[in-house]
């Protein structure tokens, strides 16, 4: 009998296999359409990714932040200091800050000078000067200018100065800085929740600002999230969508409560889907609205303060 041999395999896809590799990729199609929309469509994370620090002594020396991290066990990557108008850019701190993964935040205070003059260019050779600065230093770092101009205590403040005049300085210094080259700035409007005047007419318009920062204080037992924080961020975001960071936060023992406070600027931060916050650590020593506003030596207060910054999303 004849042996019959069995036909060679066809090199040809069979009508099966090609409907089987056509549905694996409609599969791959529509799961990476799935994880674009995702991407685009899911709300921010509810982790904040700033956790800042003012210490006394900087920019001078980075001792101070280093002490802020021992004792809380928290490396901070914004550094906030408050710089006289007329100061140069502190490039070597800022280096340091960055070898410890943080940024500057830079608050350009012009206490005494003529804001009318900053607006009509009569400063823009400082401008100049500083823009130069950060240029040569070539790094990310956030500015604020004549903050907490909605109180009425500094000399460029409500009942000082009018809100159109403290808008044109606001918009002379960016557009100078920013004509001069310094491209990698951060620009900060920054309100106080104490205000004496309504925010709105200080606003600069969105091309001239990247974040918004709002300075508060817990100073009495009745002080909540919602008193202190939830009500201005509601207030800004009437008018701008800009990102917002806590700039200045204050947590006083006058409150009674202080780590509930403390845990409470967390939870209000991710509720309220903000940047972060910068911890005024300062022991002020002036009644109740200069208390003393330090983590360090008060047990409490900084295990509240460790348990509810170990969710903090840093960016790095």
């Amino acid at each position: 009998m004849m042996t019959r041999h069995a036909p060679a395999a066809s090199t040809k896809p069979t009508l099966g296999a090609r409907a089987r590799r056509g549905l694996v990729l409609l599969v791959a199609v529509l799961i990476a359409a799935w994880v674009g929309y995702r991407l685009f469509t899911e709300p921010p994370p509810t982790s904040a990714r700033y956790l800042g620090v003012y210490e006394p002594g900087t920019p001078s020396s980075f001792q101070p932040v280093t002490r802020f991290t021992a004792a809380t066990g928290e490396r901070p990557n914004l550094l906030l200091y408050y710089s006289r108008w007329g100061s140069g850019f502190p490039a070597r701190f800022a280096r340091e800050a960055g070898a410890h993964g943080a940024e500057l935040i830079v608050q350009i205070q012009p206490t005494g000078i003529s804001l009318a003059k900053i607006a009509s260019g009569q400063y823009d050779g400082y401008l100049h000067s500083y823009a130069e600065q950060l240029r040569a230093f070539g790094h990310p770092v956030v500015i604020g200018f004549a903050h907490e101009m909605n109180g009425n205590w500094y000399s460029w403040g409500a009942g000082h100065v009018p809100a159109a005049t403290w808008v044109a300085a606001w918009r002379r210094v960016v557009s100078t800085i920013r004509a001069a080259g310094a491209t990698k700035v951060t620009w900060m409007w920054t309100v106080s929740h104490a205000g004496t005047a309504p925010m709105r007419p200080y606003w600069p318009g969105a091309s001239y600002v990247t974040w918004v920062g709002i300075d508060g204080y817990f100073v009495r037992p009745s002080d909540t999230y919602g008193s202190v924080f939830g009500s201005a961020v509601d207030g800004v975001r009437a008018f701008t969508d800009k990102p917002i960071l806590l700039s200045e936060v204050g947590v006083g023992p006058g409150t009674g409560k202080k780590p509930q406070d403390i845990a409470a600027v967390f939870s209000g931060i991710a509720r309220q889907h903000l940047l972060g916050s910068v911890w005024f650590d300062v022991d002020q020593h002036g009644g109740v609205l200069r208390q003393d506003w330090r983590l360090e030596g008060d047990q409490a207060a900084v295990a509240a303060f460790r348990q509810a910054a170990s969710g903090t999303n840093l960016a790095r």
